[in-house]
């Protein structure tokens, strides 16, 4: 079994924590707030995030990073997506030199455009950073309701190894070796929900949703490849199967956030959702590379304040018919 610390107390890392925790391993998780990390250790719960999920006795939560970090094999990085190099930052003293780095959270940096662990690497050079993701809602990890997702690092050999000894019955592990395709898909696809809560907000029905889930999956496929991806990476867990996921309930946050953009009601008071953050930066990606990304570039215009909910189904719905042909694997959008 593994010492794994967990970098980040809210809802996906407190139940990447949980989760770990009960399958063995010895696993400590550092939060900002000392009330969030009391109620941890007091109550068993993180009533802020998971509502009134049981979390397991032997997790042990401090604000004491060199307290979490002490004698730590596998560190989990799983704060905002945007505040990772903070924490990258925070940490680079106090890592063993042999600890593995995962990545766990989903989302481009808006300010730079780096992935996530292009992101860690900076501020933690020599290291060899995996990442971690797939279809998974925090809300069932923490229960142990079974998960799948994609573990990948540079060398497939580290990869299979860690994702052997890391899986359990609840969590199973699969190996990869493309860093970059399982953080783009893993990114991309909140993005592609908030579009498809804005058709799902406005009433256009399940037949609309899933043409513009397959259109976004062929935008997701188109841009991933171009940034250096693997397609068939984009048909696996981290891409089309997080997608499928994240886009069909309103435990997403992305697909809950569109939702509420789609129906006009205020999103001021919801939690966040990376996909707002991830959306200008991705089109900007898109138009470095000259990928035309429909859904991705009105999901953008919409958050910006400028085109409506409506004029956006109008503009989603009404694209040129043309051959669906395109990426391999992918249809045209």
């Amino acid at each position: 079994m593994f010492r794994i610390s967990v970098l980040g107390a809210g809802a996906w890392g407190t139940a990447l924590a949980a989760a770990f925790s009960r399958q063995g391993h010895d696993v400590r998780l550092w939060g900002r707030n000392p009330r969030t990390c009391e109620e941890i250790n007091r109550d068993r719960a993180n009533t802020a995030y998971l509502d009134e999920a049981k979390l397991p006795e032997g997790l042990r939560a401090s604000t004491d990073l060199s307290v979490v970090l002490g004698g730590a094999e596998i560190v989990l990085f799983a704060a905002p997506a945007q505040s990772t190099g903070d924490v990258a930052a925070q940490v680079a003293s106090l890592l063993a030199r042999d600890c593995v780095l995962i990545a766990c959270s989903k989302g481009i940096d808006n300010r730079t455009g780096r992935l996530q662990n292009e992101v860690m690497a900076e501020h933690l050079p020599g290291r060899a950073i995996g990442v971690l993701s797939g279809p998974s809602f925090a809300a069932d990890v923490v229960r142990g309701l079974p998960t799948a997702v994609t573990l990948a690092m540079p060398e497939l050999d580290a990869s299979q190894q860690l994702a052997s000894r890391m899986s359990g019955d609840a969590v199973r592990i699969y190996a990869s070796d493309d860093v970059i395709g399982v953080q783009v898909g893993g990114s991309l696809k909140n993005v592609m929900a908030i579009a498809v809560g804005i058709c799902r907000g406005g009433g256009m029905g399940a037949s609309a949703e899933a043409a513009l889930i397959t259109r976004g999956y062929a935008e997701l496929v188109r841009l991933g490849t171009a940034m250096g991806a693997r397609a068939e990476t984009m048909m696996g867990l981290s891409g089309l199967g997080d997608l499928v996921l994240t886009c069909s309930s309103e435990l997403s946050r992305n697909f809950a956030y569109g939702i509420a953009v789609g129906s006009g009601r205020d999103v001021s008071g919801l939690k966040l959702a990376e996909g707002v953050y991830t959306v200008s930066i991705a089109n900007d990606i898109a138009a470095r590379y000259g990928i035309e990304c429909p859904v991705m570039h009105t999901a953008g215009e919409v958050l910006a304040g400028r085109m409506s909910a409506d004029e956006a189904r109008i503009a989603l719905m009404s694209r040129p018919v043309r051959t669906e042909a395109g990426t391999p694997g992918a249809p045209a959008s």
